[in-house]
C-alpha cells in the first residue's frame, strides 16, 4: 500500500532554515506529482509547494515564494521540501502528499494519499 513518511521538522527560530523529507513507498513514485501543504490550528490546509514526477515544474504558495524550495529523488523515492527565511506565521503540521495524475495542482481534494505529518514551529 502507498505509504509517505515525513521527517525533519522540529523547532527553529525566525530566520532559520529546515529541510523536510517525505519517503514514499509502495507504488511507482517517479510517475506522480508530489505536494506539500500545512495546516495550523484552526485553519484550513493550505498548498506550499507542488513538484510534477520528473521535476521540471513546480509550483508554490504565495505565501512562501522565494523561501521554499521543492525537489524530488527519483531514485531514493524520496521529496524534500527546503524551508529558508522561517517566519513565525510558518508554524504548522506540514504534510505530503500524492497524486495519481499528471500535473501539480494546489488544491488538497486532488491528491490522493497522505503522510501522517511533521510538525514545524518557528520562535519569534
Amino acid at each position: 500500500q502507498v505509504q509517505l513518511v515525513e521527517s525533519g521538522g522540529g523547532l527553529v527560530q525566525a530566520g532559520g532554515s529546515l529541510r523536510l523529507s517525505c519517503a514514499a513507498s509502495g507504488y511507482t513514485f517517479s510517475f506522480y506529482t508530489m505536494g506539500w501543504f500545512r495546516q495550523a490550528p484552526g485553519k484550513e490546509r493550505q498548498f506550499v509547494a507542488g513538484i510534477n514526477w520528473s521535476g521540471g515544474s513546480t509550483n508554490y504558495g504565495d505565501s512562501v515564494k522565494g523561501r521554499f524550495t521543492i525537489s524530488r529523488d527519483n531514485a531514493k523515492n524520496t521529496v524534500y521540501l527546503q524551508m529558508n527565511s522561517l517566519k513565525p506565521e510558518d508554524t504548522a503540521v506540514y504534510y505530503c502528499a500524492t497524486r495519481n495524475r499528471v500535473g501539480v495542482t494546489i488544491y488538497a481534494s486532488d491528491y490522493n494519499y497522505w503522510g501522517q505529518g511533521t510538525q514545524v514551529t518557528v520562535s519569534s
